[in-house]
């Protein structure tokens, strides 16, 4: 019976040292396996063997591709403008080993570095630069890092500014200065219209009174045509002036008697010896 005993207890030792030295890797994982405490090995997909007791798996890392979410952060812009701006990368660790002792948290290490870069970037540049350049600033984002990650054995495939906006403040301040800036413009056109308006009427008043400038000289010219060609045909006769006179004489009544200012027209018994009254005082 001890015998069996000593025998169970061989075999279940047995046992577990061919499962502490084998050791399967998941495609898309590496395994850092350290013997005493120190590296020995990186292990790749597949089946792989160790030894047992002394040689232990320490660190389980992926071969695919990360994806890092960076936090929302505030940047200060070159002309004091503050913006709201994160990004998201894409990492890609090739040296596993590198990754979990060059570093004491490659996750944060690398989050960190680009916020800084992120800040550094944005900060030498206007406003209007920043909120319209951001594959200006993807381009030197990654060039100012890849070289850093590169120590840990990390590669950073793609990084890309996720959103970059004007802080709630500066935002407010914008839609300010914009309405502003509308209000000048609507001012402006109103006061140009206004003085168009007054040119246009003062050109219309003059070309108006040059007009009737010239329609008094041409009525003028024309009543003195007439005068002469009158004075010309009566000579020293009486009776054609005579009947000319009477003639404006008897419209002038009428316009009279027309009239609402006048009630009572005179009109005179001699009404020829009247005219001809006219003509002699003439």
């Amino acid at each position: 019976m001890e015998g069996l005993s000593i025998v169970a207890v061989f075999v279940i030792l047995v046992i577990v040292t061919i499962v502490k030295g084998v050791r399967i890797v998941p495609q898309g994982d590496k395994h850092i396996v350290q013997r005493l405490g120190k590296y020995h090995c990186t292990l790749n997909p597949g089946l792989n063997y160790v030894v047992p007791y002394i040689d232990s798996v320490a660190y389980r890392l992926t071969t695919k591709d990360i994806v890092m979410d960076i936090p929302s952060q505030e940047v200060i812009t070159r002309d004091n403008a503050v913006i709201i701006a994160n990004a998201i990368a894409y990492i890609n660790i090739v040296s596993p080993e590198k990754a979990v002792y060059g570093v004491e948290n490659y996750v944060i290490a690398i989050e960190k570095l680009i916020q800084t870069a992120l800040r550094s970037i944005i900060g030498e540049m206007s406003l209007d630069d920043a909120l319209s350049s951001r594959e200006h600033i993807k381009a030197k984002l990654k060039e100012g890092i890849s070289d850093d990650i590169a120590d840990w054995g990390i590669t950073l495939k793609t990084v890309e500014i996720q959103d970059i906006k004007p802080s709630d403040t500066m935002q407010a301040s914008m839609e300010e200065q914009g309405a502003a800036e509308r209000e000048r413009r609507a001012a402006v056109t109103r006061a140009e219209g206004a003085k168009q308006a007054a040119i246009l009427e003062a050109e219309g008043r003059l070309e108006a009174s040059r007009r009737d400038a010239k329609a008094k000289i041409l009525l003028a010219e024309g009543s003195a045509r007439a005068i002469e060609n009158i004075s010309s045909a009566i000579k020293e006769k009486e009776l054609p002036a005579t009947y000319l006179l009477g003639e404006k004489y008897i419209e002038a009544m009428r316009d009279l008697a027309e009239s609402d200012n006048s009630k009572t027209v005179v009109i005179p018994a001699d009404l020829i010896q009247a005219v001809r009254g006219m003509i002699s005082r003439g």
